[in-house]
């Protein structure tokens, strides 16, 4: 993976300027969000925000065992997901259950993560980018895309709307506007997470993802000079580590 240019300037979050209570990390496939942005959700919990997962699919286009259920594979990536929410603090992840790797933005999908973040009401979501990302094939999977274009639909204008999803107000989920969104992978990028003190509890949630071929060492030094990189770029300071984002206000 590389990180994107910046196109404005980047600031570093912090806690004490941009408080979070409640988060809720969208993505399209167990180990999206250890890959992209797992040290930024431990970074969030160690200021006391309290973050939850939603999952889309469950992975079972995942791997390369073809002789192996793909009923089989999607519960033991459902495992290794909570597993890998788990080191990082997270105790609650949402499966969706939809079809790893023909997912699509549809009303379906609008409806069902609204209700996600009506029922938790977050203060930040976080979410693939919809925008493709040229300098990275592997972070504009046409899953993240769609994944990332039904995301943005679902804070804006889905979830605080009531006369959108009236299924939903008839379950009882008020309407609940977001206030920030964070999102991963996009072409440019304006927000940086410092993760040097949170980078070793990624690579533990990466190591959870077993079924994916996934070696721990490689997988450290990958994510270490990713992570390098990503400080140097955002201009902070030599041996700093982070996360990037393009952030912006919805509430």
């Amino acid at each position: 993976m590389t990180s994107p240019s910046p196109a404005a300037p980047t600031g570093v979050w912090s806690s004490e300027d941009e408080p979070v209570e409640r988060a809720l990390v969208v993505c399209a496939h167990p180990d999206d969000v250890d890959f992209v942005c797992a040290a930024s959700v431990a970074a969030l919990g160690e200021t006391g925000a309290e973050v939850r997962y939603c999952i889309i699919t469950d992975g079972e286009a995942g791997g390369n065992d073809r002789s192996q259920a793909r009923e089989e594979m999607a519960r033991v990536r459902r495992g290794e997901q909570r597993a890998a929410a788990a080191a990082v603090a997270v105790s609650d992840v949402t499966f969706l259950g939809y079809s790893d790797g023909r997912l699509v933005p549809t009303l379906e999908l609008r409806r069902d993560l609204s209700g996600v973040i009506r029922r938790w009401r977050p203060d930040l979501v976080i979410a693939p980018s919809p925008e493709r990302n040229w300098d990275s094939v592997y972070a504009s999977h046409p899953d993240h895309l769609a994944a990332g274009e039904a995301a943005m639909a679902a804070v804006y204008p889905d979830s605080r709307n009531p006369f959108a999803h009236p299924e939903l107000l008839a379950e009882g989920l008020e309407p609940h506007t977001v206030r920030r969104l964070w999102l991963m992978a996009h072409p440019t990028f304006n927000l940086a997470v410092d993760v040097t003190g949170t980078l070793p509890k990624k690579v533990a949630a990466l190591a959870c993802h077993k079924s994916q071929g996934i070696d721990e060492t490689t997988v450290r030094d990958w994510m270490r000079s990713w992570a390098q990189g990503s400080a140097a770029r955002a201009g902070m300071g030599e041996g700093r580590m982070a996360e990037l984002f393009f952030s912006l206000s919805v509430g």
